[in-house]
């Protein structure tokens, strides 16, 4: 048997179970992992409250992990017994053993540990995508990142800085804000309420070319006001609520603005997206551009503590739960 955290019905932190299941088998292309470390995410909250739809009921909560593949079901030569590996965008990693499709998964290289593994996959495969195709920022660019304390604001902190790139951060505290600049916030500010007037200010009245936000609905109309004419909002999660519906003629009265919502789902669909994505999250890692950091551990059977932690933005950078 194995353990996991499951829901039966979506709630609270308390709606969440540390139950007994049967170890999987895996079948035709898939493997089964046993885990050593299974990543954090606030996409977790969404699944766990309703906001997202859970797929089936008891659900097991979690998208990212890392461990060794223990078996292999047939048609399966990507990845064998004994494998480092690790994989984000799969629901079902809080357990401490799981059966996953083997084209989700890559191979960790040596030198980063299962905790970097399992904390980096979701945030900063996400960081990749956003940084390198959803707008590849380009040196002397002034972007603006919202959550800069946050799981990925501080992999984009570091990478866009690794780029070139000018980083306006956006954070909630003081102590925050000191986070987000040692990590490549060249300027910060704390709360939304002034921030297209100080981005206005740091930018000479040019604005900047994208904002990204994983707000929401707190942050969202203030975000269109720092983007430059032919700007895009690249709205990617929704930490303060959904962004309610809004006459699309905004943008165009804002500028001719771009609006996109993306996901790490679309990007990695094909195994080649995934493995370049990987690849080049791994390089910046491994040459130290991008430091992955663990502020939090608990015990995966102490999931819910984690999410109080989290919804109530008491954590930094990311967390992991160790089985």
């Amino acid at each position: 048997m194995s353990k996991a955290i499951r829901i039966h019905a979506p709630g609270g932190p308390e709606a969440m179970r540390w139950e007994a299941v049967p170890t999987p088998e895996p079948g035709p292309g898939e493997a089964l992992v046993h885990h050593e470390a299974v990543g954090l995410n606030y996409i977790d909250v969404y699944f766990r409250t309703g906001l997202y739809k859970p797929p089936t009921l008891p659900l097991t909560l979690g998208m990212e992990g890392a461990g060794t593949v223990k078996a292999v079901g047939p048609n399966v030569d990507a990845v064998k017994p004994g494998d480092r590996v690790a994989y984000a965008g799969a629901i079902g990693s809080y357990a401490t053993e799981r059966v996953i499709a083997a084209d989700r998964l890559v191979r960790l290289p040596d030198g980063i540990d299962f905790k970097t593994g399992a904390a980096m996959m979701l945030q900063g495969m996400t960081a990749q995508y956003l940084v390198r195709r959803t707008h590849e920022v380009k040196a002397g660019e002034t972007i603006v990142v919202h959550a800069a304390a946050g799981g990925v604001g501080l992999i984009l902190c570091q990478w866009a800085k690794y780029l070139g790139a000018t980083v306006i951060g956006v954070v909630s505290t003081r102590e925050k804000a000191e986070l987000a600049q040692a990590n490549g916030a060249q300027h910060v500010i704390i709360g939304h309420a002034a921030l297209p007037a100080e981005v206005k200010r740091i930018t000479g009245g040019a604005m900047v070319p994208v904002v990204y936000d994983s707000v929401g609905k707190d942050t969202f109309m203030a975000s269109l006001d720092c983007l430059a004419p032919l700007g895009l909002m690249v709205s990617y999660g929704n930490a303060s609520g959904p962004v309610p519906p809004f006459d699309l003629s905004i943008l165009s009265a804002k500028g001719s603005l771009y609006l996109t919502r993306p996901t790490l789902a679309t990007y990695t669909t094909k195994h080649a997206d995934l493995e370049a994505t990987a690849r080049d999250l791994f390089d910046v890692v491994q040459k130290g551009a991008v430091t992955i950091q663990v502020n939090q551990t608990f015990a995966l059977k102490d999931a819910a503590a984690a999410h109080v932690a989290l919804e109530s933005r008491k954590t930094t950078g990311s967390t992991v739960l160790l089985p």
